[in-house]
């Protein structure tokens, strides 16, 4: 048998198959049939007519839309002034950014959650505030990583310019460094708002007694409900990719870059 460079891909395509179409193919079965294996559309059309499933999936939406705001107005600024000062030290800032990433995700929530007990005292009194900046804690460097990176490949002559021809450096940043930085932004968002929509491990922690989507499709599994759990999550699987095809090829390219750096 004759070694060819098409055979390098094997390992990959085997791996594709086992823990991407056949999990999705189970998937798809478990979403469209009823406990008994009869095809079914009963589990799509609940979903849509269930109050507490919609309810869920809103609060889903406004957790994300918050965080990914939040994450947005801290990260903005901070990586652009990384980007563009000229500090010989400002890898080692953006080291510090990633530094929390290498701490086990739990004790960092426990940590917050010790600060926000001393600062609150009650957790349950603010169940949404609590979660937006357990999130926000959670997924800032992805926010910060992607923009930092395109900011920082942006050619300097296009500033020059702008400011030679008589532009100040707020006509400056909103016409010539945020446009361009769009791509960046763009991949930051991805990265934060469709995890926080799931990101249900932070709620638990935080004490929070609401659910979103991820603790929503878990409540089904340990149920034994497979089948309305399957087809939840089949439709965030939908609205997912929804979303990353609204955000284009260029956010992709930067998400590469962001991960990269990561």
């Amino acid at each position: 048998m004759k070694f060819s460079r098409k055979s390098l891909g094997i390992p990959y395509l085997v791996f594709l198959v086992l823990f991407v179409v056949l999990p999705l193919i189970v998937l798809f079965w478990y979403a469209f049939t009823d406990g008994t294996g009869h095809f079914t559309v009963t589990n799509f059309t609940g979903f849509f007519t269930d109050p507490n499933a919609l309810g869920t999936l809103l609060y889903s939406f406004a957790i994300a839309a918050v965080t990914t705001a939040v994450c947005l107005l801290l990260a903005y600024p901070t990586a652009y002034f990384l980007a563009t000062s000229r500090l010989k030290s400002k890898s080692v800032i953006v080291m510090i950014f990633v530094m929390p990433m290498w701490i086990n995700f739990s004790l960092r929530i426990t940590a917050l959650k010790e600060v926000l007990t001393v600062i609150e005292g009650n957790l349950a009194m603010h169940p949404f505030l609590n979660s937006v900046i357990g999130m926000t804690y959670d997924f800032l460097p992805f926010m910060i990583l992607p923009i930092y990176t395109t900011i920082s490949r942006l050619d300097g002559a296009l500033t020059e310019a702008a400011m030679d021809l008589g532009a100040d450096p707020r006509t400056t940043f909103l016409t010539v460094t945020l446009p361009l930085s769009v791509p960046g932004i763009i991949s930051g968002v991805s990265m934060v708002f469709l995890p926080a929509m799931t990101n249900y491990v932070v709620l638990d922690m935080l004490y929070n007694s609401t659910y979103i989507m991820g603790s929503l499709i878990g409540s089904y599994f340990a149920a034994y409900n497979w089948n309305g759990g399957s087809m939840i999550a089949l439709i965030l699987l939908a609205i997912i990719c929804l979303f990353t095809l609204l955000t284009g090829d260029d956010g992709e390219e930067d998400a590469q870059r962001g991960g990269a750096l990561l």
